[in-house]
Formats: structure tokens, sequence, C-alpha cells
């Protein structure tokens, strides 16, 4: 039985348990915070065109995924394997949820690693006008150079994750003061907005999806559970201390702007941030900001790197793909995993095609977190002596709210985004002779 005691040796050909309470905070932050926050506030307020209820709509968001935090800490804590959410799927479904919930995650961090790898490349020729003819090559060279790092060792890959996350999150709050100390006059009220019409369900809906997509990847401290020094202590003090700060630099970048900005100018701009600090830094306001935003996003790129490559080393560990992907090189890197994804992020990011892969794991990553709510529910009930070192606040109100809330939320997504719909089942079908082929190839090792 998995426990928190789980303590596997530090030596060649094992993850090495090196990680602290710094790195789970630094990978929860760096997950996170990506480029969303610096044009998403305009877009959302194009659906929702009344300030006070887009800052609540965030305000929310950063609720809901708390709520949710609650479940995933005692979870994790419980069960600290590698590879993070698909531990607690198999579990308590199996390995079809193991794999529903694996394959999915891996394919979402992969994806984003490639999308966000182009975003990077087109900051840079911002600043460098020259890379403008050259996105992908540059784009591909970004991620090839942070695979490097990660292949070279876990202390390596943790520190620069570490560096970016502090930089990044500073360098937020820098601008955020900048846009409240030195703009002359307010220009927009919280009471305010530019509403002619009344707002209808579908546009919250998708300002909302919007939101919740910016606060993603909240649990990327639960995918090193086994490279924890103290998984049980840190996961969960990781998760909350990594939400308290980005809800915190969220709704003060939002509060900011409608303070800069009026409404409607807001609402009409693809990168808000810049307009806010023109009078600060002129022309070159718009590469401040890209500047900021290449920080931002290669510590997302190097997060989602690690979380990809620690789902298929635990997958291969458990049997669920071929035993070489969990294989570990001296520097406490899964290697032939990291080989596998990086030749996924290359080949999605020189095709494009990761914006496809987005339509198909969007869906089924917000389907997920409410599989983890159920999961949470029957291992409560039919283990009830599983060891959880951390215990959810407020059982069975709060992680019922939490369950309340996610599984709505997706039914009014895919309500308003039939496609996801369709793509969400084709995602859980193709699951099935995964699931098949893994049964057929593990050895009775493996399944123990």
């Amino acid at each position: 039985m998995a426990t928190a005691s789980i303590d596997p040796p530090q030596s060649r050909g094992h993850l090495l348990r090196v990680l602290g309470l710094g790195f789970g905070i630094a990978m929860g932050v760096g997950s996170v915070i990506g480029a969303g926050i610096l044009r998403t506030p305009g877009t959302v307020l194009g659906h929702v065109p009344l300030p006070w209820l887009a800052l609540g709509l965030w305000a929310f968001a950063g609720l809901h995924a708390l709520l949710t935090a609650n479940i995933v800490a005692e979870l994790m804590a419980a069960l600290p394997k590698s590879g993070g959410l698909f531990n607690v799927a198999r579990r308590a479904f199996g390995e079809f949820g193991a794999l529903l919930v694996g394959w999915t995650d891996w394919l979402s961090n992969v994806a984003a690693a490639a999308a966000l790898a182009i975003v990077c490349a087109e900051f840079l020729a911002i600043i460098f006008p020259l890379l403008g003819a050259h996105l992908l090559p540059t784009g591909v060279a970004v991620a090839l150079l942070l695979f490097a790092l990660n292949w070279v060792g876990v202390r390596e890959a943790s520190f620069a994750q570490i560096v970016t996350s502090l930089a990044k999150a500073a360098l937020l709050i820098a601008l955020i003061l900048l846009i409240f100390l030195f703009r002359p006059t307010p220009a927009a009220r919280l009471d305010g907005g530019v509403a002619s019409a009344p707002i209808g369900f579908f546009a919250i809906v998708v300002a909302y999806q919007l939101i919740v997509g910016t606060y993603t990847g909240w649990t990327g401290p639960a995918y090193f559970a086994e490279e924890e020094r103290n998984p049980a202590r840190n996961i969960p003090r990781a998760m909350f201390g990594a939400l308290a700060a980005v809800i915190a630099i969220y709704l003060l970048m939002n509060a900011a702007l409608l303070y800069a900005l009026p409404a409607d100018r807001l609402s009409a701009s693809e990168l808000p941030v810049a307009l806010a600090i023109s009078d600060i830094f002129g022309a070159a306001s718009v590469a401040v900001v890209a500047a900021v935003a290449v920080v931002s996003v290669v510590g997302t790129i190097n997060a989602s790197i690690m979380m990809g490559t620690r789902i298929l080393h635990g997958l291969g560990r458990d049997g669920l793909l071929p035993a070489a992907t969990s294989r570990v090189n001296k520097g406490g890197t899964p290697d032939v995993a990291m080989a596998l994804s990086a030749a996924a992020v290359v080949g999605l990011a020189l095709t494009g095609q990761f914006e496809t892969v987005f339509l198909i794991v969007g869906a089924l990553s917000l389907a997920i977190l409410a599989l983890i709510d159920l999961a949470f529910f029957k291992l409560r009930w039919s283990e009830p002596e599983l060891p959880r070192p951390w215990r959810a606040r407020l059982y069975p109100w709060l992680p019922a709210l939490a369950l309340i809330l996610d599984v709505g939320v997706l039914v009014a997504f895919l309500a308003s985004d039939l496609d996801s719909a369709l793509f969400m089942l084709g995602g859980i079908a193709l699951c099935i002779p995964l699931t098949l082929i893994a049964r057929l190839n593990r050895t009775p090792a493996e399944a123990r």
C-alpha cells in the first residue's frame, strides 16, 4: 500500500529526493503564471464588459482552485508517487482511469510547452526584430535549451525553476506598482463599465473559461512527490502557497489595469499592460512587457517539461507504458521519458498542430479534476484506513462544494463548445486500446 513513508533509494537509476518547499512553491507559481495574465484581462472584459463582474470572476476562479486544492492536497500527501494525479485515478478506478488521466495530462503538458515555445519566440521577436522571420526555429531552440538543462539533472532544472518563478513574480509586482504609482489619474472605476446590453450566460461562461485557463497548473508540486524531502508536509503547503501568490498577483494586476485604463480601451487591447505603462516607458513599453513575458514563459515551459517527464516515468514504472520510460539517469532525470517528450514538443512546434491538440485535451483536462474529486470520495469510503497525513478541511462540505463546482463548470464549458465534448469522447475512446496494450505487455512484477 502506498503511504507517505515511501522513500526510494537516492542512487543512479532512481529519482533523487533532493527537492524542498521552495521548489514546490516555485513549481506551482511557475506552472501557472505564463503570458496569460498580460493578455487575458482585456479579452475577459470584452466578454463581460463590467469591471466589477470581471474582477469578481477572477476572484471566484481563485477560490474555485483553492477548493479543489483542498482535495488534491489530501490525496497526494496520502499517495506520494511520481507523476501526479494519474496515481490517484489508478488507486480509485484502475488502469483505465490512470491512463485516461496520465495520457491527457502528458499531452496537455507537451502541447503547452510547444505552444509556449512559439509564444516565447514571438515575444523575443518584439525585442529582437530580426527573429521575426525565424519564429519556428527560435521557438524550437528555446524548447531544446530547456530540455538540455533538464537532461543534466533535477538539481539544475529545479534551480532554474526557482529563479524564473522568483523573477516573474518580482517583475509582475514591479509592473503593478508602476501602474498604481505613476499613472497620473485613475481613468476607470470598478463600479463602472461599458455594457450597453444584458450580458448573456454563455458570455460569462466563455470569460470564466479563459480565466480558468490562466489558473491551470497549480497541481504542479504533486508531480514530484518522490523527489520531495517531505512530501506529506510540503505538497499541501506548496500548492496553497503558490495559489495564494498567484491569486494576489492576478487580482492586483486586474485592479491596476482597471485603475489605469478606461474599460473600453482595456477590452480592445491585445496587450493591455503595455498600454497601461505607455506613459512611463513610451514607445519602449511593448518591449518592456515582452521582456517580462519571455521570463514568465520560459519558467512555464520548464515546468511543463518537468511535469510531463514525470508523468511518463510514473506510467512506465507502473507498467502502463514500456518499462524503458521509467529509466532515470545519474542526474535524477527520467531520460527516455525526457527524449520522448522532447520529440513530441519539437514535432508539435514545427507542425503547429499543438492548437489541435489543445482542442482535444482542453475538454479532457477540465474533466480530470472532476474525476479526482470523485476519486477522493471513493477512497474515503473504500479505504478509510489509508494514512492521510493531511486531511481536507471541513469534510464533506468543502469537498462536496468543489465537486459540484468542477462538474458544473465542466458541463457549462462543454455546453458552450460542443466540439470539445466530441473531442473529449474521442480522447476517452483512445484510452481503451491503450489499456488493453498495457495489460498485454505488463509483466507480473510490473503489475505489483
